[in-house]
Parts: C-alpha cells; structure tokens; sequence
C-alpha cells in the first residue's frame, strides 16, 4: 500500500511539473508591443572649460540635452562648481577624493538658469589675487533629492593677476557713408591697480539686436595699436552694439581679455546722397534723326533707383 502512495505522488509531481513547463514556454513566446526606450540624462559633464577675462574665470560647458522630472533620481537641479587653488609647482594628478576633500563650493548654477540656457551654462568666478596660484575647478550636477554626482573632468588656469583694466569708449561714434568709427581712451593701470598697464592691444566686438551677447570673434584680425576702430562692414537700418577689451600678456605667454568697456550704439540710417556718375561720354548718330547717346558708369551704391539726365 504504501508502495502504491509513493508512486502515485511521484506521478503527480512529475505532472506538475510539465505543466508548468508548459506554461512557461507559452508565456515566453507571447509577442507584446515594443517598450519605448528609456531616455538617461546625463549625470556629469567631461566637456568643462574656461577663460581668464580680467579678475574673473568663465566656465562654461554645454546645456543638458534633456532633463528628468522631479521624481527621477537623475533630475538636475542644481549645479556646484568647486574650486581648488593649488601651488604653481604642485603635481598634476589630482584623484577625486582628494579634490572633494581640498575644494572649496564656490557657488551654484540654479535651476532657473539652467532653464534658460541655450547652447552653454556659464559660471562667473570673481577673484582678488595677491600671488600667484594654479586654480583647479570642477562641476557637479545636483539632483532634486539632493544627491551629488561625480565631479566633472578638473579645469586648470593659472590666473594673472596684472590684467588691464577695460578702455573707457566715447560716447557718440562717427556715422558716414562707408563706415561706423568708434574711439576710446587707453587704460591707466591694471585690475588689480599695479602700473603701468599689461597692455598689447585692444580687440573690438559687435552685435545686433538680434544677439543676446558679443560674438566670440573680435571684428579685427589682431589686437589694434591704435584707440579707434572703422567698422566697414554694416548695413543701413541695423542697430550696432560695441564694446572694447584691452589685451593683456597673461601666464606662459598667452594673451588674456580685459573685462567689456562700456558699450555704445549705433544705428546707421542712409540720408546720404549718391556720389556723381562718372566717365561721362557722348556719342552722335549719323542717321536721321540725329541722336546723341551719353554713357557713364552704373554708381556703386545699391539703393539708387535711377538717373536725372540734364541738357
């Protein structure tokens, strides 16, 4: 009898199990629609640069591509930027847990300007230098639980402290025809108010209306010499903005930007009168009715609607 119960139960369980098995198969090969892909932001940018412009340091790096709501841990709402000075002749690598246990929070990039931003976040540091120093910065995203990410790739600039101050530009500039000039006063020491001024030149910037800021290519070539500048290249009915940045010799030999000078504006309008035809000729026709035919030159400027001919 109890032979007979044995078998039976192993009978049973071995039943189970197929269907069970049977099961799982089938489960496993239902189709289901495609799950949308899951959408990472980014927790830590390798992409942080920088610029010494007079007494400041610009970081900048790019804007996130997206952002994560409120709920999901990788949501940035905040952004820290640590900086480190170091000595000028202190090693080069630099681990992370040492940064984070050395570095100072200098500040933060809030939510609103990362909101705003459109191709880069820039973070101004402000500083007063008395010596020399080797500067180490680094950025790191903040969700909106408050949790830290891992610090960005190090930007290291060793700040000079001699910079020029900016020029101070004249308030109305010279509007003609064929060109907009702009002049300005030379500095008369530097940043931190050591003289003579670190002075190599000056680069001029522009923008338009339509621009929230300077473009990143001065409009000359190489730094200017001189305290004026023609600008040739404008159009009539477009407000102009100018500012100035005097050139200083920074560290290793690199040039470094003063701050902007003040800005002026100009708004060319074309009340100018076309300059005469030249190379007048005649010419008579020897047929009947006689004729005679005058040519000249098509003027250069491209708004002249046509020609007054006088006898």
């Amino acid at each position: 009898m109890t032979l007979k119960k044995n078998s039976f139960i192993r009978h049973a369980s071995l039943f189970t199990l197929l269907a069970l098995l049977v099961g799982f198969n089938a489960s496993c090969g239902k189709r289901r629609p495609p799950l949308p892909p899951v959408e990472r932001v980014p927790q830590r940018t390798e992409l942080l640069s920088g610029i010494q412009r007079g007494n400041q340091v610009i970081l900048s790096f790019p804007v996130l591509a997206r952002n994560a709501s409120n709920e999901s841990v990788q949501s940035i709402r905040r952004i820290d930027v640590y900086r480190l000075a170091e000595a000028i002749n202190d090693p080069l690598p630099l681990t992370e847990e040492e940064f984070s246990a050395r570095s100072t929070l200098v500040g933060s990039v809030p939510y609103e300007s990362i909101q705003r931003a459109s191709a880069a976040i820039n973070y101004v540091d402000e500083l007063s230098l008395t010596q020399s120093v080797r500067l180490r910065y680094s950025v790191r995203f903040v969700n909106a639980a408050g949790q830290r990410a891992a610090f960005s790739n190090f930007l290291l600039i060793e700040p000079t402290a001699g910079i020029s101050q900016p020029p101070v530009l004249s308030a109305q500039p010279d509007l003609k025809e064929s060109s907009i000039t702009i002049r300005w006063t030379t500095p008369t020491a530097n940043v931190d108010e050591s003289k003579p001024p670190n002075l190599l030149g000056y680069n001029v910037y522009r923008t338009t209306g339509a621009q929230n800021e300077p473009a990143q290519t001065p409009l000359n070539s190489s730094p200017l010499t001189v305290t004026q500048y023609s600008d040739q290249a404008f159009e009539f009915g477009t407000e102009y903005l100018y500012i100035v940045r005097a050139v200083s010799l920074g560290a290793g030999g690199l040039p470094v930007e003063s701050l902007n000078s003040n800005a002026v504006t100009a708004a060319p309008q074309d009340i100018f009168a076309p300059t005469p035809p030249t190379g007048i000729t005649a010419a008579t026709s020897t047929g009947a009715p006689a004729r005679i035919s005058i040519f000249f030159a098509a003027n250069p400027e491209r708004d002249v609607a046509g020609y007054y001919v006088y006898r």
